[in-house]
């Protein structure tokens, strides 16, 4: 059990660090993915970005996902076709339902992100965080619409997961990084001491720290990398006497 997602995203951080990742960027799925990956981003000095994904919900059943609405440079639909054919929705059926869905993906857009541009994943490793997978639904839409990017790798990475969602999403993404696959899994708040809703302002201030923590390390690293030269020109230059 993890106290909360702060834990759990140190662990998954120092895990994902054994791996050496070439150029990682940490995509984090809101709402509870956030506070995950930006302890994961911390632990990798990788930057930090938010991939707003939104559910669309197969007609009469919330749970089940018929496509998603992911958020980018351009935005994409993601459709899932073993669930529309088993519907029997059409072209026309589809847009009404995405359509129901789009005011939220860019009410999420303006609150998370405002005007700045996502960042560039091509030909780098891009690792998708939540705070669990359940049914992996999400994750495997979000895998998706980035397989289209280019990356130079996709790996998953989730503090907890049922075994069989975990064998699922091996099959969508390069790797997957799960600390914990219990093999009776309940709800994700049963695996957390503390598993708090997290408003939209608590989102961007977690974004905004992962940034500022980051940017201060970099200043921290260029400091000390020109620390020495600039001790060795110091002591090169022959101190004078005023009095002579």
């Amino acid at each position: 059990m993890f106290h909360d997602r702060k834990d759990a995203g140190a662990q998954l951080g120092l895990e994902l660090g054994r791996l050496h990742l070439h150029q990682p960027v940490v995509l984090a799925l809101p709402r509870g993915g956030v506070p995950v990956a930006a302890e994961v981003a911390r632990a990798l000095n990788a930057p930090l970005e938010l991939m707003i994904v939104r559910k669309v919900s197969a007609p009469g059943n919330p749970e089940l996902a018929v496509a998603a609405i992911v958020d980018g440079d351009p935005g994409e639909v993601v459709l899932n076709r073993e669930i529309v054919e088993a519907y029997g929705l059409d072209d026309a059926a589809l847009r009404v339902l995405i359509a129901k869905e789009r005011p939220e993906l860019e009410r999420q857009r303006a609150a998370y992100r405002g005007k700045a541009r996502p960042i560039p994943v091509a030909g780098k490793t891009v690792i998708i965080v939540d705070d669990g997978a359940a049914t992996g639904t999400t994750m495997k839409m979000a895998i998706r619409a980035l397989k289209r990017r280019s990356p130079r790798e996709i790996i998953v990475a989730v503090p907890i997961s049922p075994q069989e969602t975990v064998a699922e999403l091996a099959r969508e993404a390069g790797r997957v990084v799960c600390l914990s696959q219990p093999g009776h899994f309940r709800a994700l708040s049963y695996h957390y001491l503390r598993f708090p809703q997290l408003t939209d302002s608590e989102i961007v201030a977690a974004v905004g720290e992962a940034m500022l923590s980051r940017l201060g390390r970099q200043i921290r690293d260029s400091q000390h990398a020109a620390g020495p030269g600039l001790n060795a020109a110091t002591k090169s230059v022959p101190r004078t006497n005023p009095e002579t």
